[in-house]
């Protein structure tokens, strides 16, 4: 049973569905089905019948990009919170007809992230590691001590284990409140990383080495990486044949 403050569900916004569920069920070895849902086409991304992500247009000119959605009690109050802790609202809550309600909220450096509260019970999941889930969140934020104060107010997470990382600062794992393993991390994003705070999502794949070629077949490309990181997993970071930023974790080479 899903928890409030826990990433449930993770969206890939694309200009081109077709080609982004060739290459991402490659990459990462998801099933695709359609929903089945009137309106626009949306796909989702399953592993072993447990859906874990979906597929749909990018509107409004906005670039092709992951987004990851938190379980919260009431999406309008947590909505009111996130102003009040300097947040913006960037879509307001709207529902989704016998799925549940959202929100789409930007933090006070405007990485955006998403918060959700569906009906009735939540679905199964995956373990957090096991393959084909998100086991990995990671914030790359305008500044770390404000970006903490924002989230922790917000959705309940408290600090797991600090990492220095030495001249790029400190990276903070972060886990539920009562939580037993760190769910991501946040640092205060390097100054030459030509890109605005952001939110990244790592998928869990059975071998990195493997896995960054079915990258490279399927037209993506490694910007960062493989990186062995602590306990011994291999992550890196690419972009994706539409031009979206997504990451992957291996526990091997």
């Amino acid at each position: 049973m899903a928890s409030a403050g826990e990433f449930i569900w993770y969206e890939m916004m694309t200009t081109d569905m077709d080609a982004a569920e060739a290459f991402y069920t490659s990459v990462v070895g998801w099933d695709a089905a359609d929903a089945g849902m009137p309106g626009p086409k949306y796909t989702l991304l399953s592993r072993n019948g447990v859906n874990v992500a979906g597929l749909s247009t990018v509107e409004g000119g906005m670039p092709p990009a992951w987004l990851g959605h938190v379980l919260v009690e009431n999406v309008d109050a947590t909505a009111d919170k996130a102003v009040a802790l300097g947040g913006k609202i960037v879509a307001a809550p709207q529902d989704i007809p016998g799925i549940g309600r959202f929100a789409a909220l930007a933090d006070p450096d405007g990485a955006v992230i998403l918060i959700f509260r569906g009906d009735g019970d939540p679905p199964p999941s995956l373990g957090q590691m096991d393959e084909g889930n998100i086991g990995w969140h990671e914030l790359m934020a305008g500044d770390l001590d404000g970006a903490w104060a924002f989230y922790s107010a917000l959705f309940g997470w408290v600090k797991d284990q600090a990492m220095d990382m030495g001249e790029m600062g400190t990276y903070q794992l972060f886990k539920l409140d009562g939580g037993a393993a760190a769910i991501g991390g946040m640092m205060t994003k390097p100054k030459d990383v030509p890109a605005p705070p952001y939110w990244t999502y790592y998928a869990n794949v059975d071998a990195m080495d493997a896995a960054i070629e079915r990258v490279k077949a399927g037209g993506g490309q490694i910007v960062f990486g493989p990186m062995e990181v602590p306990g011994g997993a291999w992550a890196a970071n690419g972009i994706d044949p539409q031009g979206a930023f997504f990451s992957i974790v291996a526990p091997k080479r």
